[in-house]
């Protein structure tokens, strides 16, 4: 083989391997993502707009009501796919358990290195749902809700600030990180309008002057 189609053959291989490397890029799942980005804040006040706004009623909630952590794939449960969706190099073991990565707490802006810090919020909380029409849900669609990894739901963020989030909406609660606000209440609306949840006089006053400033 002379000279020249030896060094044209290591160039086309070469550029064989970009390709296959860009193509891997693309196709593979980012291991740093968030939650699926949310409606504008435009679509978002005319969401929130055609929302009902009803006073709430969480006679008869029970966590146990939406199953939640349901098998997604293999072995690997939503929170287990949330934690790889939202951390950086995140590894995990043949039970689908993270036993290395790092997650950003966008609420907050944390930085943590062991999952048993983080937890999978419902950005939408559960006694919310309940409260806003949940409760003439069936079992299935109260599922679905919990487990939700196509709308903006379910994120991960530290534990103890998901914790004191509890079950409260954007009139008492939002993320001290201001930056992050109206991603949140967009999220919000969106997954309330989605279900078709109601919303009460305060939360919606809450979203309207938030969304004005996005």
């Amino acid at each position: 083989m002379s000279k020249f189609y030896a060094r044209r053959r290591v160039s086309i291989l070469a550029a064989l391997t970009g390709l296959i490397a860009s193509a891997a890029l693309f196709n593979s799942p980012s291991a740093s993502a968030a939650l699926p980005t949310p409606v504008s804040a435009t679509t978002a006040r005319t969401y929130l707009a055609s929302l009902t706004v009803a006073t709430e009623d969480r006679t008869g909630y029970n966590r146990d009501l939406f199953p939640h952590w349901i098998t997604q794939s293999g072995t690997c449960n939503t929170r287990e796919v949330v934690l790889k969706r939202d951390g950086t190099n995140v590894v995990q073991d043949s039970a689908c358990a993270a036993t290395s990565g790092s997650w950003y707490s966008v609420y907050e802006g944390a930085t943590w290195t062991a999952a048993s810090d983080v937890d999978i919020d419902h950005l939408v909380p559960l006694a919310e749902a309940w409260d806003s029409g949940a409760d003439s849900w069936t079992t299935s669609r109260r599922q679905s809700f919990a487990n939700d990894l196509t709308r903006p739901q379910l994120i991960a963020v530290t534990d103890n600030v998901n914790q004191a989030k509890g079950d409260q909406d954007p009139a008492t609660w939002m993320p001290s990180r201001t930056a992050y606000r109206c991603t949140y209440v967009r999220a919000w609306v969106q997954v309330k309008y989605y279900y078709g949840l109601s919303v009460d006089s305060a939360e919606k006053s809450a979203l309207t002057s938030y969304l004005a400033s996005c």
